[in-house]
């Protein structure tokens, strides 16, 4: 059996972050794309940021100048 490919990438939604200006969600990002076969849906987006390792150390580095201890 084999198994499908993801339809999104973590470039797709990092992409669709750089381009949204108000709303931010997963279900948002699937309506970015045009109505085409095989287009992302929003379960796509949610299991691409699922298999993303968390990186808490390399997160605090990028926000700490703005964290008021």
């Amino acid at each position: 059996m084999d198994i499908n490919p993801p339809k999104c990438t973590d470039i797709d939604y990092i992409n669709f972050l750089i381009a949204a200006s108000n709303v931010f969600s997963c279900t948002e990002a699937a309506r970015c794309y045009p109505d085409i076969a095989n287009a992302p849906s929003h379960d796509a987006f949610t299991r691409c940021l699922q298999r993303q390792p968390p990186d808490t150390e390399a997160l605090w580095e990028e926000v700490k100048s703005y964290v008021k201890l």
